[in-house]
């Protein structure tokens, strides 16, 4: 564990993505098998445990602590593996011990329940600090450390030599400790042969469209496509194995079994995932928040499958039958994918239209005013561009509409993790409306990034300052007309919500600015965001 732990040590506090890499490349060559291949799978969110709860660890700490000094101690710290790793105290007579991270995998692997406790316990005697912090950071799964899925993968590479999107292809037909991937990586063995074909293909994507990107390039080498508010997806069916991936990896098929039911055809298609009704049914297509009643679900029930029928608009075709086209180019693959919805399912699949235009000016217009309210912006494609794995610069571009903006008053906050484990950056705001009478504040979302490190100083500062109640780890602020914290957030959309006492759910809310300029008493009213989904419904 020791060498696990130095290494997330170093990673939270190595903020250059290029440096991240050369760690994580370092210790897969240094650390053994099947440890690398354990923490690899730590790192990417692949790594299948026993895990352990929150309240397991405060009760076994609470064994050996007064429960007033942990909660205090705790409160300081703002960390719970953080705090128990640093005041945990082993029995006198063990030595600390280097436990490899894979016997510490595969003993919590083969745990029964029963077992977890005592387990655990034993564990967090046998590691000194360090160990103990990186192991409850395993166990519960909460490494937070600022490295994505992606850079691990591109520290493979560099690790190997390889090229990333050889390693994209062969991620979701391998498993932890992934043996066979390290021993190729290594030259001690061939590249793996997949068992299953319907795998994972890493998917292209866009670069948001920044100032001037577009000067010099010329529209007539371009398509424009909408760019729908629902899920990017990946269908594939080869050799009989039908799979659907969001666009992380992660498998939902069972969320949707008559997507894969209907995908008659052999290939693999890159589209958006959507609910309501297909252009070639004549129904309206559904909202994100629609499209969220079907999402994280193991299955559905047949009521679920007539409220919410979901929908596939393609955009992209990486094979056709079973031969690899995405080195061809755009206009190649988009008549491919044409013909392929043309034979399809008209309720399950159709393609995304192309957006007429000839000067960027025209096409900014069409983006600010789209014609459908479930779209949030076009993408900008180049008609020679093949399909590439990842985010490269220039094929490929999404231009979203302006944001919406509000001034909305902090309410709660909470603790954030890793880095932030000291600071409050987790933020609850909320809008006036009147109820019983009287004016009051309601949450309608929340929001932890989008402000500076600097900004996070001053609203941390004024948390502390300005506590008037506390919730466990949560934290509620005085929230007055004439005393309180003002926040300008933007965020992508607005639907109307069951789930939320507002009656409202934002689509990825962030601070935009601090309006220290403002008095809450200035924030917006409730009644204004309810105005903004009536307008998108009359678009």
């Amino acid at each position: 564990m020791k060498a696990f732990a130095e290494l997330l040590d170093r990673l939270v506090l190595t903020p250059q993505r290029n440096a991240k890499i050369r760690l994580l490349a370092d210790y897969f060559r240094e650390a053994g098998d099947p440890s690398r291949g354990y923490a690899l799978a730590a790192i990417a969110g692949t790594l299948s445990l026993n895990t352990v709860k929150p309240q397991l660890i405060r009760d076994l700490l609470l064994e050996r602590m007064d429960e007033v000094l942990f909660r205090y101690s705790y409160d300081y710290v703002g960390d719970l593996a953080e705090t128990v790793s640093l005041v945990w105290e082993p029995p006198q007579e063990r030595v600390a011990a280097d436990i490899p991270l894979g016997e510490v995998v595969e003993r919590l692997q083969m745990a029964g329940r029963s077992e977890v406790r005592s387990l655990v316990r034993d564990t967090l005697d046998q590691l000194d600090t360090s160990g103990r912090f990186a192991f409850l950071k395993l166990v519960t799964g909460g490494l937070r450390i600022g490295v994505s899925a992606r850079l691990a993968k591109q520290a493979l590479a560099e690790m190997g030599g390889k090229d990333v999107s050889e390693i994209e292809t062969l991620w979701h037909g391998l498993t932890p400790p992934y043996l066979p991937l390290f021993l190729w990586l290594s030259g001690e063995a061939d590249m793996p042969v997949l068992k299953t074909p319907a795998v994972f293909h890493a998917v292209m994507l866009a670069t948001p469209v920044g100032e001037g990107d577009l000067e010099g390039l010329d529209p007539a080498d371009f398509a424009a496509e909408w760019k729908w508010d629902g899920i990017r997806v990946q269908l594939a069916n080869i050799g009989g194995v039908r799979r659907l991936y969001s666009r992380s990896g992660d498998e939902i098929s069972g969320a949707f079994p008559e997507i894969l039911e209907a995908a008659g055809f052999t290939g693999v298609i890159d589209g958006e995932l959507l609910v309501g009704g297909t252009a070639r049914s004549n129904q309206a297509t559904g909202t994100f928040a629609d499209l969220q009643q079907r999402l994280n679900r193991k299955t559905v029930n047949r009521k679920m499958l007539e409220d919410y029928p979901a929908f596939i608009r393609g955009y992209d075709i990486l094979f056709s039958g079973e031969r690899d086209i995405r080195s061809e180019p755009f206009q190649a693959r988009r008549q491919a994918l044409a013909a392929l919805i043309d034979a399809a399912s008209p309720q399950h699949f159709d393609l995304s239209p192309l957006v007429p235009f000839s000067t960027w000016e025209e096409l900014d217009r069409l983006r600010a005013n789209p014609p459908d309210p479930v779209i949030e912006g076009v993408m900008l494609k180049r008609l020679n561009s093949p399909y590439v794995a990842g985010r490269a610069k220039g094929p490929w571009f999404k231009w979203k509409r302006e944001p919406f903006n509000i001034d909305a008053v902090l309410m709660y906050a909470q603790r954030g993790h890793g880095k932030r484990s000291s600071y409050y950056s987790d933020f609850t705001f909320g809008v006036w409306t009147e109820s019983d009478g009287q004016t009051v504040l309601v949450p309608v979302g929340k929001a932890y990034f989008g402000f500076t490190d600097a900004e996070l100083e001053i609203l941390d500062r004024f948390v502390r300052d300005n506590t008037v109640e506390r919730f466990g780890p949560v934290r509620a602020v005085r929230a007055e007309p004439e005393a309180g914290f003002v926040v300008e957030v933007a965020f992508e959309g607005l639907n109307r919500s069951t789930r939320h006492k507002s009656g409202v759910a934002m689509r990825f809310p962030r601070i935009a600015r601090l309006r220290a300029d403002k008095l809450p008493r200035d924030a917006d009213r409730l009644e204004t965001l309810l105005a903004m989904i009536e307008e998108k419904a009359l678009r």
